[in-house]
């Protein structure tokens, strides 16, 4: 499964998230929205205006949810 964090600079729920997902072994790619206006337009596309919004598979959230990233091991 492919999982991407869509992210922005000094967020911190943002590194919180990538720690939690390096922490359970998840391997995932990190896209800074605020240098990428594609992934800014699919983030707010998905109906999010916040950060980090974290796409797994075909599920996709907002925020730091570390049940979610829980089961995502």
């Amino acid at each position: 499964m492919t999982v991407t964090v869509y992210s922005k600079p000094s967020c911190v729920q943002c590194n919180a998230t990538t720690r939690a997902l390096e922490r359970q072994g998840i391997t995932y790619t990190l896209v800074d929205i605020s240098e990428d206006a594609e992934a800014y337009d699919l983030v707010t596309g998905l109906g999010y205006r916040q950060v980090p919004v974290v796409i797994a598979g075909e599920q996709h959230w907002a925020g730091f949810r570390p049940d979610l990233i829980g089961g995502l091991a």
